[in-house]
């Protein structure tokens, strides 16, 4: 049952790699680089900081900065735990694929940390700013799939890795704006 799972997870990232050509390899390796997001954070941060007061703003900032350490420490654990071979180092499978990075990465790739980021910071993010951007979330939702597709065809991540990487970031999310919500009632809790 195990192989069967391997097996199919190959050939759909065979044909999901195999969708890419070179028109769109420039975007896709822009769009998975985190270096160009910044603006895109900094926007995010400006949203918080306008619906949060002072206070409660650092507290969420904190509280995000563990949950990407979290996630993306979790991440490296089981790559190293699990070794699972990346698409671009597993032999059976690098005449066939296309790697669009001029370097693999590490070794291992179960699972996906960009994935697992990404989707943690899109439900954190998204339901933190429900209340005046109801729409946000759903923005936010297609952003960490795009993240994760970006994966895929740059040939660093199978579809396994990066479907558990968003199923870990969502649940990682969504239990950090639980935590961040609770911190902030008892702040304000015991402010009163």
């Amino acid at each position: 049952m195990l192989e069967q799972l391997v097996e199919l997870d190959h050939e759909l990232f065979l044909y999901l790699n195999s969708l890419g050509n070179v028109y769109w390899d420039a975007f896709w390796m822009a769009y998975t680089a985190k270096f160009h997001w910044i603006p895109f954070y900094a926007l995010l941060v400006y949203l918080m900081y306008r619906r949060l007061n002072s206070k409660m703003f650092i507290l969420t900032l904190i509280v995000i900065v563990f949950m990407i350490t979290f996630t993306d420490q979790v991440a490296n654990l089981f790559k190293s735990g699990v070794g699972r071979l990346r698409p671009c180092h597993n032999a059976k499978l690098i005449d066939s694929m296309r790697l669009v990075k001029s370097y693999c990465g590490g070794q291992f790739g179960y699972f996906s940390g960009h994935a697992s980021n990404a989707m943690a910071v899109a439900i954190f993010t998204g339901m933190l700013l429900k209340d005046k951007y109801k729409y946000l979330i759903y923005f936010m939702l297609i952003w960490a799939l795009f993240m994760g597709y970006s994966r895929i065809y740059i040939g660093v991540h199978f579809p396994l890795d990066v479907l558990s990487g968003f199923v870990f970031g969502g649940l990682s999310g969504y239990a950090f704006y639980r935590l961040d919500k609770y911190l902030q009632q008892r702040f304000i809790y015991n402010k009163v």
